[in-house]
């Protein structure tokens, strides 16, 4: 038998027989490794314990101190043991797919009668169960045919169909546990016992169209959220908890800020105290680009279809592109446009109007562009996923020698951005080549050294996805962690030397020859839409006094202070505050406790006493206690916090 040698993470090396398995090395090493064992990593990919190696690897075992393949196999195998438990109480249920989700998994059923919580509990005690009795985990490699007839004899459509998706040559991979089976590429755990029977639970029943598709079966997706022990499990819940309090929708609402109808899906009808949020932020933004060197643009909405072909959008990206056919004077092919799901195409066609040089160089070219993409109904989520947006997008037309430069520079507006806006948590994602590409070694060497430098200069460390950038070029991703813990990928920056190719842009350099210069697409915010929506969960509705489209209400408490009233919203608009007076016959309790619902930042209480001292009494959102100020004092006190950062610190 053949030998293979595998290399431990602390350099050590040993030789096995060519097919042996990580468990049966976890064995060789202790029988407390091969007991704590749950996968393997080999060469990088996580391996199940049961695969064969069949040649030279380096190889490290998990156990369920390593988070991420822990989490991943406790959740992946939670899917199934799910699974299983649904068709031992309902063997009628057809099963279908359960991937791994952000802190969980789902599995979708077909079934005919709704799922329901006391469904849920049902389920989450047969899970239990099935945890409990330790059912060893096993695989094997079946041909095509052998496993179609599995199904077949066990009437399992959506598995067959599954099947028939797996490209030719692939692996078919059968997963048991227990006695019960599932098509799965894996990895999964040794036996259900090593799944923590408190670490999960089964979270809320929705409907799903089989392969999203919505001509197909509507089927029920049960979710759920597992970790690797109760305490974590206990603060997931209570972040859950307290997400449904922020959720932007119910704010959005209370707060008077925007709406959705059926008749424009994904899309926002923003209402004045909305959009007086969006306005803030976009001058903000327009200010800190200005400062930085960028020069804005607009660019058209509706593009012929010609342009979408030339930058390769038309062959990708067309089932995200909304169609706009138009017959131009009765001609008898009408012209075919797209509305522009992004806004690069545009910004080339600028930048080669004219002769540019290198002198030139770089051009930071901003628009705030209106673009959209079609989304599922179903993957539209109120205000963070819409198929109608504005991005502060923002190109960089620049040599490959100042691609490190222009990077820092971003990355340091980038953190200047989200400071002001109050988020000090937030890290950085490096993404590299992956195994297709196009370009040089040398070139991507240069690209992936120059982001990475860029990082370190900006004074930020990285993750490394290796892998994961585009096919032409690496980049950044920037997620940030919201005031519950939370992340967001928000700001980006990607490195292209594909479009300028594609699309003919060129300078002139200093030898006097036309080269390509590289364009750096890149995003702080991302689109307003969805970081509106981030920054009303992140505050719960309370925003900084700067961006709260009501800042000030006026109450007045018994009507002979209205006059006054009417002054001091006078005194604080001429300052810039965006104020407004509640003279309505109430009790002053019922318009504290109505405004504070409506997440008002100062409220005003004005009675005979405040008139008389010319004074006024201040209560700030979330605090019980009020005190008394002059109004001068006051209006120069909130003409401060109203200002906004860049002008504060400017």
């Amino acid at each position: 038998m053949a030998q293979i040698s595998l290399t431990f993470p602390d350099g050590n090396v040993r030789s096995y027989e060519a097919g042996v398995t990580p468990a049966e090395v976890a064995a060789s090493i202790a029988p407390s490794l091969a007991k704590a064992a749950i996968s393997a990593q080999v060469d990088g990919q996580h391996w199940d314990l049961a695969w064969p190696i069949t040649a030279d690897a380096k190889l490290a075992i998990n156990t369920l101190k390593d988070d991420a393949a822990a989490l991943e196999l406790i959740r992946h195998d939670c899917a199934h043991i799910m699974a299983r438990a649904v068709q031992e109480i309902w063997p009628d249920v057809k099963v279908t797919i359960g991937p791994v989700r952000d802190y969980g998994w789902f599995y979708d059923f077909d079934r005919a009668e709704p799922f329901t919580p006391d469904d849920l509990g049902q389920i989450e005690a047969k899970m239990k169960q099935i945890i409990n009795a330790r059912d060893p985990v096993k695989t094997e490699l079946w041909d095509r045919e052998r496993a179609r007839k599995y199904y077949e004899e066990r009437g399992e459509p959506f598995k067959i169909e599954l099947l028939d998706r797996i490209p030719a040559g692939e692996d078919i991979r059968m997963y048991w546990h227990g006695a019960w089976q599932d098509l799965c590429r894996g990895p999964h755990l040794q036996h259900t016992g090593q799944v923590p029977a408190d670490g999960f639970k089964l979270t809320h029943v929705a409907g799903a169209y089989w392969l999203g598709d919505s001509t197909r079966p509507m089927l029920q997706r049960i979710y759920g959220v597992a970790f690797r022990n109760r305490d974590d499990l206990k603060a997931h819940m209570t972040m859950l908890e307290e997400a449904a309090k922020r959720d932007h929708r119910k704010l959005g609402r209370e707060m008077g800020l925007f709406h959705m109808q059926e008749e424009a899906p994904g899309q926002i009808f923003w209402h004045p105290n909305g959009w007086s949020i969006y306005v803030a932020l976009q001058d903000y933004m327009r200010r800190r680009q200005r400062a930085d060197g960028y020069v804005e643009v607009n660019t058209p909405q509706v593009v012929n279809r010609k342009l979408w072909e030339a930058s390769g959008h038309w062959e990708n990206y067309q089932e995200n592109m909304f169609i706009v056919e138009v017959d131009e004077d009765h001609a008898r092919e009408k012209t075919v446009n797209a509305l522009k799901p992004m806004n690069c195409p545009c910004h080339v066609q600028i930048f080669n109007v004219g002769l540019k040089s290198y002198r030139d160089l770089p051009i930071r070219m901003a628009e705030f562009g209106s673009c959209a993409r079609y989304e599922p109904s179903g993957a539209l989520h109120g205000i963070m996923r819409v198929r109608g947006f504005t991005q502060d997008d923002a190109h960089i037309f620049c040599t490959l020698a100042q691609v490190e430069e222009e990077s820092k520079k971003f990355i340091e507006l980038l953190a200047r951005v989200y400071s002001d806006l109050g988020f000090d948590k937030w890290r950085v994602k490096l993404s590299t080549r992956p195994e297709k590409r196009v370009g040089s070694d040398e070139i991507w060497d240069k690209m992936e050294e120059a982001l990475a430098n860029a990082c370190r200069a900006a004074g930020y460390e990285f993750e490394l996805f290796p892998g994961e950038g585009a096919f032409y070029a690496p980049k950044l991703e920037f997620v940030l962690t919201d005031a519950i813990g939370r992340d967001w990928q928000c700001g980006t920056l990607q490195l292209d030397p594909n479009l300028p190719e594609r699309l003919d842009a060129a300078y002139i350099g200093e030898d006097g020859a036309k080269h390509r210069p590289f364009m750096l697409h890149r995003a702080v915010l991302g689109s307003f839409e969805r970081f509106i929506g981030i920054l009303i969960e992140n505050f719960a509705g309370k925003l900084p006094f700067w961006l709260a489209p009501r800042q000030v209400v006026v109450a007045s408490i018994v009507s002979d202070a209205d006059p006054f009233v009417e002054e001091v919203v006078t005194a604080l608009t001429l300052a810039g505050i965006r104020a407004e007076a509640d003279m309505r016959n109430e009790k002053i309790n019922y318009k504290v406790r109505e405004h504070s619902v409506g997440k008002v930042p100062v409220i005003l209480a004005i009675g005979m006493k405040e008139v008389e001292e010319r004074t006024v009494s201040v209560r700030r959102l979330g605090e019980t206690q009020t005190r008394t100020m002059a109004l001068d004092d006051l209006v120069a006190d909130l003409t401060a916090e109203a200002t906004p950062p860049d002008l504060r610190k400017a």
